[in-house]
């Protein structure tokens, strides 16, 4: 999905995120949402007005089925939250997976259905506010949280263009206290540390995972040595250096857009806590796309009777969500295999090695980063030149081809670096700088030019995770 505001783009660093905080700021505390909200729809439509209806009757389907579920003694509140569930869901399916369906009866059946040309670009964010948007209409049924009745405030909530690309997917309940205050909602102190997680978020896009990433697309592009002439050895440099791209591209806008929440009051959830640290692959998934994880923990495996129904439920449960989880990255059947990769490892581990991987310090994480590098090498099959018959030949069966020596030479350096701050390093030594506010700054001012060079020289690339 391309969209021309991206967070590491040019005009959004100088033009729209200075200007957007500068008129928030100056708004009066009354104010400050419904500027909020003006600017994250001038933000959704800077490509275009054309999926602006859609959002808007979702936001307005969903505000009053909240209004509604927030009757203590209504009846039908059942019914209203099946049907406001329905209406997103159909929503998501409709626009992310028909063309997908179309093409799948098309090859069992031969039927010759032409895919709909309008549905070749997703709406801007659709995965991400829909999944808000079903969050907050079960949180009010259940109680959890209070119906928010200010329709500005719950549409600048579903829009907040700092979580719209990339998450994110944060509940309406951690966001209400800061939506709802008035006077204070913006701290010196959150600003100083939002525009260091931002600039650090920045970093890790532009530097790491934009220059990291180069390799994998040496390898498989049309112009580059082909994935069928690359050597065992390359193929798994190769999809080293995805797996690092994919990360840093993702954790940094992920980090991008909690600096700028919290320069703007709002206090989020971190999305990743050091993923390639894990020493299991369960321990994976609560460090990976951490809200992500939670929404399907407390909206689908939960409701579904998660572990309270017996061995057999909770396995079968699962398998839903992650299959679930699979089909939600993309309309490719690659996906769906991934979620299922995902879900025999996980059962594997809860019945088996788990309590092994427990008492281990080094090979347990040997065995996660294995897993999950082949699991991201599955993710990444439906690219043009990775087929997944072909990367899984390469990865596992030795034979001749294009030597990785020169790719080391030319990303050794890059790949070690990437390697470094996937630990808690960089974290550490940041920590360190707390109390010495001249080397603090100097630090920050250095990777802020530095980023500034990247974002200047390169085109401004949108978050892998958008198009999923």
């Amino acid at each position: 999905m391309a969209h021309d505001m991206v967070f590491n783009s040019v005009v959004f660093l100088f033009c729209f995120m200075p200007l957007a905080l500068l008129l928030y700021y100056l708004a009066p505390g009354r104010a400050k949402n419904a500027v909020l909200l003006l600017e994250s729809v001038l933000f959704y439509c800077w490509a275009g007005i054309t999926w602006l209806p859609l959002i808007a009757v979702l936001v307005l389907v969903n505000y009053l089925a909240g209004l509604f579920l927030g009757r203590r003694q209504a009846g039908g509140r059942r019914l209203v939250l099946v049907l406001a569930v329905a209406v997103s869901a159909a929503a998501l399916v409709f626009f992310k997976y028909t063309n997908f369906l179309i093409d799948t009866l098309n090859q069992i059946a031969g039927l010759g259905l032409s895919s709909l040309t309008f549905l070749s670009v997703l709406p801007l964010g659709i995965s991400y506010y829909i999944f808000k948007l079903i969050s907050y209409v079960a949180d009010v049924y259940t109680r959890k949280t209070e119906p928010e009745r200010n329709p500005i405030d719950f549409a600048a909530y579903v829009v907040f263009f700092p979580q719209l690309i990339v998450g994110p997917i944060v509940r309406y309940r951690d966001m209400a206290p800061a939506l709802h205050t008035t006077r204070g909602r913006c701290t010196v102190r959150q600003a100083e540390e939002g525009a260091a997680q931002f600039v650090f978020g920045l970093a890790k896009k532009v530097i790491l995972a934009d220059s990291i990433g180069a390799l994998w697309t040496d390898i498989i592009a049309a112009d580059g040595i082909g994935l069928a002439n690359a050597s065992l050895p390359l193929a798994w440099l190769g999809i080293l250096a995805y797996s690092l791209q994919l990360y840093f591209d993702f954790s940094g806008y992920s980090q991008m857009s909690n600096g700028l929440s919290q320069m703007m009051g709002f206090t989020c959830p971190a999305n990743f806590n050091l993923p390639y640290m894990a020493t299991s692959i369960t321990d994976f998934w609560r460090r990976w796309h951490i809200t992500l994880s939670l929404w399907f923990r407390d909206y689908i495996y939960i409701p579904l009777g998660g572990n309270r129904r017996g061995a057999a439920r909770q396995v079968f449960n699962m398998m839903v969500v992650w299959a679930l989880t699979g089909f939600w990255h993309g309309a490719n059947w690659n996906f769906l295999c991934w979620g299922l990769y995902y879900f025999v490892l996980l059962v594997i581990e809860k019945n088996l090695l788990l309590k092994h991987l427990q008492k281990g310090k080094v090979w347990p994480r040997i065995y996660t980063l294995f897993f999950v590098v082949l699991g991201w090498g599955i993710f990444t099959a439906n690219q043009p030149g990775a087929p997944l018959a072909l990367l899984v030949s390469r990865l596992f069966i030795p034979q001749g081809g294009v030597s990785a020596l020169y790719f080391l030479r030319n990303y050794g350096v890059l790949l070690a670096l990437g390697c470094v701050c996937s630990t808690p390093l960089p974290g550490w030594l940041w920590e360190k700088t707390r109390r010495a506010l001249p080397l603090r700054l100097l630090i920050f001012a250095a990777l802020l030019v530095l980023c500034v060079a990247f974002v200047v020289a390169s085109t401004g690339s949108a978050a892998l995770y958008a198009d999923f």
